[in-house]
């Protein structure tokens, strides 16, 4: 039979500090805080050996995948200001700087 009342009194006071959310951690394409979803993204992909990982909005890793093959980011690697050069990566992050940390939208269609 359960108990009514817990045998040695309540909960340490971590159990009171669980409302505090951690603060946010920015996006590593556009700098942006992110918001409740987060992609953890491989920048060299892990098909080309790719071990570290990044935190980024959804919808700022589909405009990668749509505008980059695995070769072309493993040959960029880490290096967030190549990728910027790209005139649609550039282009959408101008885009995507105003709006909702939690933002989406229909991204384009990968290239072939």
């Amino acid at each position: 039979m359960a108990r009514k009342h817990p045998k040695h009194g309540p909960y340490p006071a971590e159990a009171e500090n669980e409302d505090e959310a951690p603060p946010p951690v920015a996006c590593w394409l556009c700098g942006r805080p992110t918001g409740k979803t987060i992609v953890w993204h491989h920048p060299v992909p892990k098909s080309r050996g790719g071990r570290d990982v990044v935190p980024m909005h959804p919808i700022c890793q589909q405009t990668l995948m749509a505008n980059f093959t695995n070769s072309e980011l493993q040959r960029h690697g880490t290096d967030v200001a190549m990728l910027l050069a790209h005139p649609d990566v550039r282009k959408f992050v101008d885009w995507v700087a105003n709006k909702d940390p939690d933002f989406t939208a229909t991204t384009a269609k990968k290239r072939k």
